[in-house]
């Protein structure tokens, strides 16, 4: 069994425990879509106008064509 040759620090485990809490507390980053300017994820489809670099991906409904 492996032996530590130093003990951590009281300072070092809180600093990476307090770094470790912090990353999941941020919000994502989101980016305005250029088609719509509807904040989205990068790299997704956008959700309100459903295109993806310049190409439609995904068809949206509407409720005219639900009637």
């Amino acid at each position: 069994m492996a032996l530590q040759k130093r003990r951590m620090g009281r300072g070092r485990i809180h600093a990476r425990r307090s770094a470790w809490a912090n990353r999941k507390m941020h919000k994502p980053y989101t980016a305005a879509c250029p088609n719509c300017s509807a904040p989205r994820l990068p790299h997704r489809v956008c959700m309100q106008c459903g295109q993806y670099r310049g190409e439609q991906i995904v068809e949206q409904t509407t409720a005219e064509t639900e009637e």
